[in-house]
């Protein structure tokens, strides 16, 4: 899935997960449905470009925490969403940081569910493509000439 189309998925499913957060928790509050439209979108724009710089910034923490940094990443991206985004709150950074986790979980989770439709995770693990031939090793035994 590419170009307009895949951009709108991600954007929907990134609001559904949005919604679901502050739904889940009080430390986020979501004024209107377009604010809700409007910070998914401001979180995916600084996730495409100001968060790739962060991650190379802080690799050798992320290296030491397994991974687990890119969720403190993610709630600073949450924050500078809450303050670009009027009607977007954000009570704390632990709340930023339990957003980011549970949002990462309710997008995994939707995106597993219409994965077989939109392709989402063609070309990777568990995937599918076509252009792959599966072939089963098998063990060959040479015979003796005796």
């Amino acid at each position: 899935m590419n170009g307009i189309k895949g951009f709108l998925v991600k954007w929907i499913v990134s609001s559904i997960a949005l919604a679901c957060t502050a739904w889940l928790l009080s430390g986020i509050r979501i004024e209107t449905g377009i604010t809700l439209f409007l910070a998914a979108l401001v979180i995916g724009l600084l996730n495409a470009f100001l968060r790739p710089i962060v991650i190379l910034l802080t690799l050798p923490l992320n290296l030491l925490t397994l991974g687990l940094f890119t969720f403190v990443i993610n709630a600073i991206m949450i924050l500078f969403a809450s303050e670009i985004v009027t009607g977007f709150h954000v009570d704390s950074f632990w709340s930023a940081l339990l957003a980011a986790i549970v949002m990462s979980i309710v997008s995994f989770i939707i995106t597993r569910l219409i994965h077989d439709d939109t392709g989402a995770g063609k070309n990777r693990p568990g995937g599918y493509d076509d252009n792959i031939i599966d072939v089963e090793a098998k063990e060959y035994k040479e015979k003796d000439g005796d």
